[in-house]
């Protein structure tokens, strides 16, 4: 298990009911990892809608997760 912390932003925090969460999670990528909270949470959108950002730093879904790491999953913005 790896134990990393997940921020949530935007449609995804609303979802979450909570802006960030530390969670241990047997993924082995970011891609599967977003794939167990989508589930968790009943995130309605697909990986390929959102980026992914490990410490701040935009990373490929098929990046391995690494312990204590901060993950962030961004949503489309929208904006009038």
């Amino acid at each position: 298990m790896t134990r990393v912390t997940v921020l949530y932003f935007a449609s995804l925090r609303d979802a979450a009911g909570v802006a960030d969460e530390t969670v241990d999670s047997a993924a082995a990528s970011l891609r599967a990892l977003y794939g167990e909270l989508r589930e968790r949470h009943g995130f309605a959108l697909p990986a390929e809608r959102l980026r992914v950002a490990v410490g701040g730093a935009f990373a490929a879904w098929d990046d391995a997760l690494s312990e204590g790491s901060e993950v962030a999953f961004i949503p489309p913005v929208s904006g009038g």
